[in-house]
């Protein structure tokens, strides 16, 4: 029997869905942290800021549902052996890494909703409002916003890890590793 050395189709086509959401949430993120509702404003206007809000959180609750569905795939098929496998310090990078990346874009949106709802904010999926999971309470809104900005950052950091683990794999080792996760042949 041959080893199985790639995931199976759907967690890989989750896999890149999950890149794009996450990177695209992480730019609008990052900008609305950075400037404010009131800097977005006057850089951007009123209904241009409205949009990016909107849409930062629909890509939040698309994140909750993809990594739902990932932890699914996860769970329900094998993992590919690594071929050639990795040493040592890469298993244990590259599974503390996966781990972390996994709790913190399960755990992130979670937060977001919160502090939105704790806010007095709707939460909004696409041209759905959604229920908030909490009534309001500046104080732990603001407390909660706090802790997803800095949740973003960590996010961030591991996402560039994980890239340049890619990266390593890919153009310097010249192994296997990237094929696991590619969508095609």
């Amino acid at each position: 029997m041959q080893a199985l050395d790639r995931y199976v189709y759907p967690h890989r086509l989750l896999h890149w869905l999950l890149a794009g959401a996450v990177l695209l949430s992480l730019a609008s993120g990052l900008t609305l942290g950075f400037l404010g509702f009131e800097g977005t404003v006057d850089l951007m206007g009123k209904t241009l800021t409205n949009v990016l809000y909107g849409s930062h959180k629909t890509l939040g609750v698309l994140i909750l549902l993809l990594m739902t569905l990932r932890v699914i795939t996860r769970l329900a098929f094998a993992v590919p052996d690594y071929v050639p496998p990795l040493n040592r310090f890469e298993r244990v990078v590259s599974t503390s890494v996966h781990h972390l990346l996994y709790l913190a874009l399960i755990i992130m949106p979670l937060i977001g909703w919160t502090a939105t709802a704790s806010g007095g904010f709707p939460v909004e999926f696409f041209v759905w409002q959604l229920p908030g999971v909490i009534g309001k309470d500046e104080q732990l809104s603001e407390q909660l916003f706090m802790l997803h900005g800095w949740l973003g950052w960590t996010i961030l950091v591991l996402v560039v890890l994980h890239m340049a683990g890619a990266i390593f794999h890919w153009k310097i080792k010249r192994d296997n590793v990237m094929k696991r996760m590619s969508l095609f042949d």
